[in-house]
């Protein structure tokens, strides 16, 4: 196709690395390549897969499959239990290997990449010589399992459009003018910003197709939306690059699905108190301070409860949360009448930072003794950090014996949140 020189640039790359748990496994298991894997959080027929390799993915196995309903789809599928810490480890050297040709604008995820493109590299050849070549040193650095697709496109959403159109190991340029015939095949929610709930709001407005939405208004998106919603996702459609809203971080929190020697009440307790204890020291090293603390549990029957308490002032030592999580738990085991726990969430909110000055409503005697306590807990918190970092994770620990929660870390990847490296021996 001959495109306009009056078309708008290629001003983006996105990088999108294939069935990445399970490449990264493949890479550090030479018996797992060519297998099909399933990355799990545990190894039991009753969880679900985080991941799954190319393998795997041609039995109609992906993130969500129900792994007993997996096993008969192909039953030499190999589960590997999932391990963050090497995700994080592979995905630091990644981009390196990256920004050796050019510097990431943004990390969308943990294996999804945006690079802005110069004026030299817009160029279809230049952009297409840079994809090639970025491929090609993954493969040599990091290890031939290790693949991605990649999209070229005028704007970041498009160019992440892109890179979906081939998979897995693809590389596509996507122009204005190859729209909307390119994406003749998908589904209104093939496409990134349309889920299961806003499909039949776009199905009521007679939008039914990919092209029904390409040739749809902004007025009409913005009826269908809500909102501006709608019309961002006209204008990102279309080849405009709006950037990004900015964000900032309201909470801190920890979740954590049990095992079953650990879903009895006590043993769950155990699990309450080492995310607690992970998300405070997560909470100093980003230094903030946190004004309430709140759990949630859900039970194997599904039920569900949820407590939260406001702290005094805002603090960030383990001790003062420790005693709001003594007063929490049997708050939401009560709502739930003390069975046993599959699921429990810690969260930390009312942020501020530790340089705000602090004010507490106290008489002015018990006031310095309370700040004078406050500071050597603080301090202690600090130390516990310290040893965990340079010894190991909970080589020292409050609320709970490391022994009972010695294989279970509470850290995992999240959708838009890539742990540091640290909070894998918090």
């Amino acid at each position: 196709m001959i495109h306009s020189s009056s078309a708008p640039p290629l001003r983006w790359l996105f990088l999108d690395l294939n069935s990445y748990f399970a490449s990264v496994e493949q890479q550090l298991n030479p018996r797992l390549k060519d297998k099909p894997v399933a990355v799990v959080p545990m190894i039991s027929d009753s969880t679900c897969a985080i991941a799954a390799s190319h393998q795997a993915k041609r039995f109609g196995i992906k993130t969500g499959t129900n792994i007993s309903e997996a096993r008969e789809r192909c039953p030499e599928l190999v589960l590997v239990q999932a391990d963050h810490s090497k995700y994080v480890e592979f995905h630091d050297k990644i981009k390196t290997v990256i920004e050796d040709h050019y510097p990431i604008e943004v990390v969308a995820s943990i294996d999804e990449m945006g690079l802005l493109l110069d004026t030299p590299r817009q160029n279809e050849a230049a952009a297409l010589d840079l994809a090639r070549r970025i491929k090609r040193g993954l493969r040599q650095r990091i290890g031939e399992c290790i693949t991605c697709s990649i999209g070229i496109a005028p704007n970041r959403y498009l160019a992440k459009v892109a890179s979906d159109l081939q998979k897995p190991d693809g590389l596509t340029v996507l122009h204005l003018a190859d729209l909307p015939e390119a994406l003749a095949g998908w589904c209104l929610t093939d496409l990134f910003g349309i889920g299961r709930r806003m499909e039949p709001r776009l199905h009521a407005a007679g939008i039914l197709t990919v092209e029904d939405l390409w040739n749809a208004t902004p007025e009409e998106l913005h009826a269908v939306w809500g909102g501006v919603g709608g019309d961002r996702f006209w204008q990102e459609l279309h080849g405009h690059d709006l950037g990004d809203f900015p964000q900032q971080s309201r909470s801190i929190g920890h979740s954590h699905v049990l095992s079953p020697e650990f879903r009895c009440p006590p043993e769950a307790a155990v699990v309450a108190r080492r995310l607690l204890s992970k998300a405070a020291s997560r909470l100093r090293r980003q230094e903030w301070k946190a004004g309430e603390v709140s759990l949630s549990v859900k039970t194997e029957e599904k039920n569900r409860g949820d407590a939260v308490i406001r702290l005094p002032w805002p603090t960030q030592d383990t001790f003062t949360l420790m005693q709001a999580m003594l007063r929490l738990w049997p708050m939401v085991m009560g709502q739930v009448r003390w069975a046993r726990i599959k699921k429990i969430s810690v969260t930390l909110t009312g942020l501020e930072s530790v340089h705000q000055p602090q004010q507490m409503e106290l008489f002015h005697d018990f006031r310095s003794i309370a700040e004078e306590k406050m500071e050597r807990q603080h301090r202690l918190s600090r130390i516990m950090d310290h040893l965990n970092q340079h010894y190991g994770r909970d080589s020292i620990a409050l609320g709970f014996l490391p022994d009972e929660v010695k294989t279970f870390s509470g850290t995992k990847i999240a959708f838009t949140r890539i742990p540091e490296m640290e909070e894998f021996r918090e």
